[in-house]
């Protein structure tokens, strides 16, 4: 059992999704650090951004306009259901390619069977352009 998307950008793991999204992330400059999730009972590494902010509807993918920095589209959404709309496929996958040769590490697990941070980044570029090519949501299953 793991994350599926459409277009192709990501099949795997969850935990992969959120090491390879956490890797893109602190290439973009964004501190991750491990997070105490009350009431969850564990740790996790975590995004150090403004989450008191972040309303309920960004982890589906439902934003009222893009944000300053697109990244955070994929920084919020949520690992297993939501989608990523059509007009947010271009403006993230130009940020993913601004970031793209910062991810050198091959990343471990999934990542590093599916070719290291850096190819699985250039997956999910090419499958954002697919979606906007055709005017399609990202859709997370």
């Amino acid at each position: 059992m793991g994350l599926d998307t459409t277009h192709d950008c990501f099949h795997g793991a969850y935990s992969a999704f959120s090491r390879w999204r956490n890797a893109v992330a602190e290439a973009a400059g964004y501190l991750v650090a491990p997070v105490k999730w009350p009431g969850l009972g564990y740790e996790a590494d975590s995004v150090l951004i403004d989450w008191g902010h972040v309303e309920e509807k960004n982890y589906a993918g439902e934003w009222d306009e893009i944000p300053s920095d697109p990244l955070m589209i994929l920084i919020v959404h949520s690992d297993c259901d939501g989608k990523i709309l059509p007009e947010h496929t271009t403006p993230l996958a130009d940020r993913l390619a601004e970031i793209l040769p910062l991810m050198t590490c091959a990343g471990g697990g999934h990542i590093e069977r599916d070719g290291g941070y850096q190819r699985v980044t250039q997956r999910f570029i090419e499958g954002l352009r697919a979606a906007a090519g055709s005017g399609e949501a990202v859709r997370f299953y």
